[in-house]
């Protein structure tokens, strides 16, 4: 993360602290995103964005492994071109404004973009180009939980007011990017898109290094057993976390917080131990 970028991050945190719970987020099209990193502009600025065939993009709805996921795509990229890929700009999407569209629009290819944006929301000139698109899913239990306690930690946020009041936003849809499992469906319609690559997070973490290869081959990428082996050894969620701290500032622990599989098992436990039983039936 650029440090001009990071300056930006930290300058909105400190006008999040002064604002309502009740302001934070907004409606764009029906759905909510957060009004600070995601404002309307940034968004009508984004459906002017011109794609390109040779684009590497990312897309996940919010904390399925997007952050993870940039990581792996840079070292990727760096292994393949022999370019360094710190980028210069964020890859989300919806974090640009006029300017960083000028800055992406000039960059060289690969541009390296990413994006929290229902498919029926990203802009059109991506399918056009038939641009290559990586999707990352996770289980809907465990991304629900992750995003509860996402939402407590990130102040450009709403504190969710308890567990069950933010489990019931989320099963309806009513939370930052909207529902979970209108994405899914949106993904399932174009699953058999030749230029769209779905991969689970419970995928990545069971074999790494295969999912790298997969990865790098779907866009086209050459690398030998070796850069896929060191790249899957530096990009382990561990690795990530301990590394966090230089590409997320005091943000890292927020953005890699454990990256486990079942955790939802754990939180949902009441006192007695028994699973809450309105969270099983309905997911």
């Amino acid at each position: 993360m650029s440090s001009s970028f990071s300056a930006k991050i930290q300058s909105k945190m400190e006008l999040a602290k002064d604002m309502k719970e009740e302001d934070k987020l907004y409606r764009y099209n029906g759905v909510l995103y957060p009004v600070l990193m995601s404002p309307e502009e940034n968004l009508k600025a984004m459906e002017r964005l011109e794609a390109r065939a040779d684009d590497v993009m990312l897309v996940a709805y919010p904390k399925c492994g997007f952050n993870w996921m940039v990581a792996v795509l840079r070292k990727i990229i760096a292994q393949a071109t022999g370019e360094k890929a710190e980028s210069k700009f964020p890859p989300l999407m919806e974090f640009f404004g006029t300017e960083m569209l000028q800055v992406i629009h000039q960059a060289p290819s690969p541009r390296f973009l990413g994006t929290h944006m229902h498919p029926d929301n990203i802009p059109e000139s991506f399918t056009a180009k038939k641009t290559k698109m990586l999707v990352i899913f996770r289980n809907p239990k465990d991304t629900v939980v992750s995003f509860y306690h996402f939402s407590n930690k990130n102040p450009v946020l709403p504190t969710a007011k308890s567990w069950d009041c933010f489990f019931s936003e989320f099963m309806s849809g009513k939370v930052p990017w909207g529902s979970y499992f209108d994405h899914a469906l949106g993904w399932e319609r174009r699953m058999d898109d030749p230029n769209v690559m779905i991969v689970t997070f419970e995928e990545l973490k069971q074999d790494l290094s295969k999912g790298v290869r997969r990865v790098s081959e779907f866009f086209g990428f050459s690398l030998s057993d070796a850069q896929v082996q060191t790249i899957a050894e530096e990009s382990t969620f561990n690795a990530m976390k301990e590394s966090s701290k230089a590409s997320h500032g005091q943000m890292g622990n927020v953005f890699f917080r454990k990256g486990v599989c079942g955790e939802w098992k754990l939180v949902v436990c009441n006192r007695e131990g028994q699973l809450n039983a309105n969270f099983t039936k309905k997911m």
